[in-house]
């Protein structure tokens, strides 16, 4: 029986991936922090679903506690590791900038540290779409150049993925990067558009649309992601003999066993369009407050996913209609509505 440690366990993407893994007979040590970005009563109940299967057990710290991970990391010595955790939320790190410093920056190096020590077979970490900033050539490509981040929170997550290399290339990690495109689904985050257009429209109250609504993303459905991340799991990168061998479209590095990876579902999804799902869904109109764009956000992103499909045989491929049906149908069971 192989071991994951999944940091991040009790979020919304460790929560979907240890379930996920826990399925498909794999051990799983969880690693949760419980911080109060938003409700813990969520991620408690994330956490005890989770400790009803006898292979999951977890451990409740900060990332930024290096003794206590590195305590966990020792005694499990798992094969895998999985770092979701972290600081998350693009618009509070305008607020908070000091605490994604402390937890993607410093926390992330504790979850190297470890994998340093422990020798594992395969590091993977969770980056960001937001790394791509100013760009404005789409779809977003991995090779495209990512040095533009419009946040505290992308810059945090490209300098994680800087770290990422070195130690690949030091210690000869094999090392992945992810970056996810705006995950949605049931569990999900309170902060997150789709949760909040739910609630708010189930209340009657009015929602915040940016830049007057004109904005796209690709929406990335939940299984779909972790079912990405469960492929790349078993895909770790090596390092070419020959950097010449790296395929064109490959972001494979040539001094390191390192590898990004975008997931995302490859389709542009205007917001207005999503919004109307949303309604379609709840049967219902959604008041709405259209406001100018909002400091640090873009107006579009979408994920060119190929070299995902090339390593694993997989895309995403949840249409919104479905997604967002299930995280309703979700969101009414859990708050009763």
């Amino acid at each position: 029986m192989r071991t994951v440690l999944i940091t991040g366990t009790a979020g919304f993407i460790g929560y979907h991936l240890a379930q996920l893994l826990l399925d498909e007979g794999f051990r799983v040590v969880g690693y949760d922090g419980m911080t109060d970005y938003y409700d813990v009563m969520l991620k408690q109940r994330r956490h005890q679903l989770l400790l009803q299967n006898a292979n999951f057990t977890c451990t409740e710290g900060m990332l930024e506690d290096f003794d206590l991970l590195h305590g966990l990391v020792t005694r499990e010595k798992p094969d895998v590791i999985v770092h979701l955790a972290g600081q998350a939320g693009v618009r509070y790190s305008l607020e908070e900038p000091r605490s994604y410093i402390n937890a993607n920056i410093v926390g992330t190096f504790n979850v190297m540290e470890c994998a340093r020590e422990c020798g594992v077979d395969h590091l993977l970490m969770a980056s960001t779409s937001s790394v791509y900033g100013a760009n404005t050539e789409m779809p977003f490509v991995e090779t495209s150049k990512a040095d533009t981040p419009l946040t505290i929170y992308a810059a945090t997550k490209k300098a994680n993925e800087m770290m990422g290399h070195s130690y690949a290339h030091l210690w000869k990690i094999p090392t992945t990067m992810f970056r996810f495109f705006t995950v949605y689904g049931p569990w999900g985050r309170p902060d997150l558009a789709l949760f909040k257009f739910v609630k708010a429209g189930l209340n009657g109250e009015a929602i915040d649309v940016y830049n007057h609504g004109d904005m796209a993303r690709d929406f990335t459905y939940i299984s779909d992601l972790v079912r990405a991340i469960r492929l790349l799991i078993d895909t770790p990168p090596e390092q070419p003999a020959d950097p010449g061998d790296i395929g064109e479209n490959d972001s494979l590095s040539p001094a390191a066993p390192f590898r990004v990876v975008n997931i995302g579902n490859s389709t542009k999804v205007q917001l207005m369009e999503f919004i109307r799902e949303i309604e379609k869904c709840l049967g219902l109109e959604i008041r709405k407050n259209f406001m100018d764009m909002q400091k640090g956000d873009v107006p579009a992103t979408w994920a060119d996913a190929t070299l995902l499909e090339d390593l694993t045989g997989y895309r995403p491929q949840t249409s919104t209609a479905e997604g967002i049906a299930a995280f309703v149908s979700w969101y009414r069971s859990y708050y009763d509505v």
